[in-house]
Formats: C-alpha cells, sequence, structure tokens
C-alpha cells in the first residue's frame, strides 16, 4: 500500500507454499485478498510477488499476464516488487543450501531474473519505481575461484543493462537488489562494500534484510549509513526478524524446536572473548555447543512475536532501520515484509492462521511507522 511518505508497504508472498502460476494465483486468492480485507479494505493494496522459475515462465504468457493485470485491477492491488532469491520449490521439502542454486554464475539466473523484469515492467503502476530482490551472487562454499566472481559480475551487469533497456522502453524506474545473507558470498555491510566497489550501476543495488544484517550483529544505522555515503542504492528492505539466544548453551532444550529439514538456519555466536564463529545450520550449532554469550539465528519469527526470556528476537534492529528511514525517507521506496517460516514454526509462535500472521505483521508494522509519521 502506498504509505504517506511515498514508500510502498508489501509483504512477500514466498509465505505462500506455490511452484505453478495457477498455485500462485489461487495462494493470492486464498490469503492475500482476505489480507487486504482486515488491514486496508479501502486502499490499494501492494504485492509482493514471489514467482518459481516455472510460475514466471507460466505467468510470461502474454494471455496470462494481461489476465493478471485485469485480476489486479479488479482487487484493487498492484505490483510493485518480486522476490527472485528462490528459484524453484521453497516449501515443504528440503531446500537448505539449494536456496542459493542456481547461482549468479549461471545463465539461469540471468535468464530467470530478466524474466521477472519484463513480468515487472507490464505490471508496474506508473506511480511506482520497480524492484526485484535477489541472492547474493552465491554461497561463500560455492564460489572456488576468482573466474566464478567475474562470472557473477559478469551477468549482474548483463542484467543491469536488461533493465536499463526495459526502463527506457517502459518510462519507469527499476531496480535489482541483491540481498546480503549470512555465508552468502557477501554476507555483512563490509563486504558488501567491497564486492559493489567495481560494480557501479544505477539498476543494481542492495536488498537490506533486518534479520540478517541483525543475525551479523550490524547496528542498523551504521549499515545503512555506509551503503549509503558509498553510493550504494537501498533497493528494498525486508522488515524481518531473527531469533536470538542470550544464554545458548543453557538453552539447547528450548532451540530444539527451532530445527526442520527445510531452511537453511544459520547461526553466529559471539563468544566469551567477543570474537564472532559462524556455523552453517542450528543443528550444526546445537552439536558442538561451544561456550558462547549469544548466539543470532536465521530463523525469520514475526515481527510481533514476544519469547520468553532467554530466547528473543532482533526486533530492535527492525525498529532501528525504521528510525534510519524516517531520518532518511527518499533512502528507500520499498519495504515488505518477509516472515516465510509459518509452516515451521513452533507451535507457541503459530498463529491461528497464516492470514491471521499476516494481519498481525501488518498492524504491528503500520503502528510503528506512524509513530515515526511514515503511515
Amino acid at each position: 500500500m502506498k504509505l504517506r511518505a511515498g514508500h510502498d508497504l508489501a509483504y512477500s508472498t514466498n509465505v505462500h507454499p506455490a511452484e505453478s502460476w495457477s498455485e500462485t494465483l489461487r495462494g493470492l486468492e486464498q490469503i492475500t485478498l482476505p489480507v487486504r480485507a482486515a488491514v486496508a479494505p479501502n486502499e490499494r493494496f501492494g504485492i509482493g510477488l514471489r514467482l518459481s522459475d516455472r510460475a514466471s515462465r507460466e505467468l510470461a504468457q502474454p494471455d496470462v499476464l494481461a489476465a493478471f493485470r485485469d485480476w489486479l485491477d479488479a482487487n484493487n492491488c498492484y505490483v510493485f516488487t518480486i522476490n527472485g532469491f528462490p528459484f524453484g520449490k521453497f516449501h515443504s521439502r528440503r531446500v537448505k543450501e539449494r536456496v542459493f542454486l542456481p547461482d549468479w554464475t549461471s545463465s539461469q539466473r540471468l535468464e530467470y531474473t530478466n524474466r521477472l523484469f519484463d513480468i515487472l515492467a507490464v505490471l508496474l503502476p506508473n506511480d511506482c519505481e520497480g524492484s526485484v530482490s535477489t541472492l547474493p551472487g552465491s554461497l561463500k562454499e560455492f564460489v572456488r575461484e576468482d573466474a566464478q566472481i567475474e562470472a557473477i559480475r559478469r551477468n549482474l551487469l548483463r542484467c543491469a543493462q536488461h533493465i536499463a533497456d526495459l526502463s527506457n522502453r517502459h518510462g519507469c524506474g527499476l531496480h535489482l537488489g541483491l540481498e546480503p545473507e549470512p555465508l552468502g558470498l557477501f554476507e555483512n555491510t563490509a563486504e558488501t562494500l567491497r564486492f559493489f566497489e567495481p560494480l557501479r550501476s544505477e539498476h543494481l543495488g542492495v536488498n537490506y534484510d533486518a534479520c540478517h544484517f541483525a543475525v551479523e550483529y550490524e547496528n542498523p544505522r551504521e549499515s545503512l549509513g555506509a551503503l549509503q555515503k558509498a553510493g550504494i542504492r537501498i533497493s528494498k528492505v525486508h522488515l524481518s526478524s531473527a531469533l536470538r539466544c542470550l544464554s545458548p548453551n543453557e538453552s539447547v532444550a528450548l532451540l530444539q524446536p527451532f530445527q526442520d529439514q527445510v531452511y537453511l538456519h544459520q547461526v553466529i555466536a559471539r563468544r566469551p572473548e567477543g570474537d564472532l564463529r559462524r556455523y552453517k545450520d542450528l543443528p550444526l550449532a546445537l552439536a558442538e555447543n561451544e561456550p558462547a554469550e549469544e548466539w543470532r539465528i536465521h530463523f525469520h519469527v514475526p515481527l510481533y512475536a514476544e519469547l520468553s526470556p532467554p530466547l528473543s528476537s532482533t526486533i530492535d534492529h527492525v525498529t532501528g532501520v525504521l528510525d534510519w528511514l524516517a531520518e532518511n525517507p527518499r533512502a528507500c521506496a520499498h519495504l515488505e515484509i518477509e516472515t516465510y517460516t509459518w509452516d515451521v514454526l513452533p507451535g507457541s509462535l503459530r498463529s491461528d492462521s497464516i492470514v491471521d500472521q499476516l494481519t498481525r505483521e501488518h498492524d504491528w508494522t503500520l503502528a510503528r511507522l506512524r509513530e515515526r509519521d511514515l503511515a
């Protein structure tokens, strides 16, 4: 939805289990429209669309795309951003590190992302910029030689040229946001700045995921300020919160329910000496259980979640991002709620329905935005 300072707000439909376009549209009808009715029944409702490779191919057919434009108009909805990180299936089966494949060394990833922009350029209203978010090039462990990094940058620049051509043809602003993630090719502010040094384009920027940067123990004001100072576009902000544990060695039983066989839950532990230790997944951290003062875990918990100590969330990072945005309202136009873990949340954190969770997250977000005169 359009906010008072010109921002667009949506939730990412990657929370909907869907692989084909028909499944994607069914999720919009069964989940998105009820959320819209609860949150903003009299306003144009923004959609953060998630399309798999298969769904993008099916939607790209001119008659299907035209029909979806009619559906958006009929339901007073609009698409301003697409989540292009997960390429294939994202629910109900093991995803883990495969969510990074194909990575940006691959022509498949380039073709898929170009197709998402082709779709977005047709759907985008005249009063919006358009963004697509994507992975941070690759997973660190997949990159074994400099030639792969060169291939990643080369494909990103090819994508930037495609975006520039589309922007000129359609008369709209389009940009790709690369999303730093723990153990990604670049995962924190310093690594992001280094990666972007030789990669300058007005159509390339960063998708700032608050959960990811909080797991890295980053300060939002310092991180966003450094990206802005370096001239790197903040393409989109993901409003998302991570799991946090202040006495992990004594809390193994409390953390067990957060293990699952679907998603990758990277852990960064702050040890008594103050240094950071990274674990690829929560089960590995639990198995080692080395002395640590704190764990931050890449497990998205609802924005409104209230956990009992020693567990908590990194919601203070989200509010820090919103504080910075209130001071720099023109720095980023796109805000997206992104808690995709509904089907693996422990029962104590799960709402009665996914519609209820998304409605409560919108209510929480809009209240925080109003406090900052942004909504």
